[in-house]
C-alpha cells in the first residue's frame, strides 16, 4: 500500500507517519467486508470509509480484498487469486466487482 489511510484498525497512539512500504502504488484494504443489511452495527461500513477517503484529491485506488482472496504480484503483473472476489474503488467512480483470475496489472502503473 502507498499509505495507511484506509486501514481497518485505528492506531491507539499517533504514528510518526501514515506512509506504508510503498510496494505497490495503490492501497489494499485486506479482510474487506460487504455491508450486512441485517447487522445492527450503527457505524460506517468499509465502503463508506473508502468513499470518504476518495473525497480527498490525489488519493490512489483502493483494492478491497475479501477473506479468501490474494493479489499475486510478480514483476509488472498482478493477478487476483483465491475463492472470493475483490472490490475496486477509484476516486470519482462507482466501485466495481472483480473475480479471481482477473488481471490487475494496470494498478501497478503510477498514475
Amino acid at each position: 500500500s502507498s499509505d495507511l489511510n484506509t486501514t481497518n484498525d485505528m492506531p491507539i497512539v499517533y504514528p510518526p507517519s501514515l506512509g506504508a512500504l510503498g510496494l505497490v502504488p495503490f492501497n489494499v484494504n485486506p479482510h474487506f467486508l460487504d455491508p450486512d443489511p441485517n447487522s445492527r452495527h450503527m457505524g460506517e461500513t468499509r465502503e463508506q470509509r473508502i468513499t470518504q477517503y476518495h473525497e480527498e484529491l490525489n488519493t490512489p485506488p483502493v483494492l478491497g480484498l475479501r477473506e479468501g482472496s490474494v493479489l499475486l504480484v510478480e514483476g509488472d503483473k498482478a493477478t487476483l487469486l483465491g475463492v472470493t472476489g475483490a472490490r475496486l474503488f477509484l476516486r470519482g467512480k462507482a466501485p466495481t466487482e472483480h473475480l479471481p483470475g482477473e488481471d490487475f496489472s494496470f494498478l501497478l502503473k503510477d498514475p
